[in-house]
């Protein structure tokens, strides 16, 4: 699994002009699954996202958990991160998962992120969605369940 997540002061995210799903300070999470994710992968960045210390304490150091900043966190399904655009001029989707297993391990994902006692809230998957943030820092992070070592 691979996920960029977004410092925001907010977010939302709306699907058909209606907003689906809306958060305060906290995280924009965008994911993507490829076919050789598991559980594992999910827990795994669950986990980082969760303890991951990128809010500023009170002298402004990253040094505080979206725990501990009691942070929300906007997940948005997106399998474009797992596009590949190293040949030609049209963007490869060979290691995006098929939309049913990709959906399985993204509602997994968001189950164990909830499991947490944080404000989750989504996008719809596999609907074209528009997601506005106001970028906080900016600050901006990715992560790869892949490369855990």
């Amino acid at each position: 699994m691979r996920v960029v997540i977004q410092r925001v002061t907010e977010a939302h995210v709306d699907v058909a002009g209606a907003t689906v799903g809306a958060i305060r300070t906290g995280l924009l999470v965008l994911v993507g699954v490829t076919s050789t994710d598991t559980q594992k992968d999910a827990e795994y960045l669950a986990d980082k996202i969760i303890h991951l210390r990128i809010f500023p304490d009170d002298v402004r150091r990253m040094n505080r958990s979206l725990l501990e900043a009691q942070g929300e966190l906007l997940v948005v399904s997106q399998f474009t991160l797992y596009g590949d655009c190293r040949k030609g001029r049209r963007p490869g989707f060979d290691e995006a998962a098929p939309p049913e297993q990709a959906k399985t391990l993204y509602d997994y994902f968001v189950e164990r992120l909830r499991l947490s006692n944080t404000i989750v809230e989504t996008g719809v998957f596999q609907a074209e969605m528009e997601v506005h943030l106001i970028n906080d820092g900016p600050v901006t992070f990715v992560l790869d369940s892949n490369k855990n070592s």
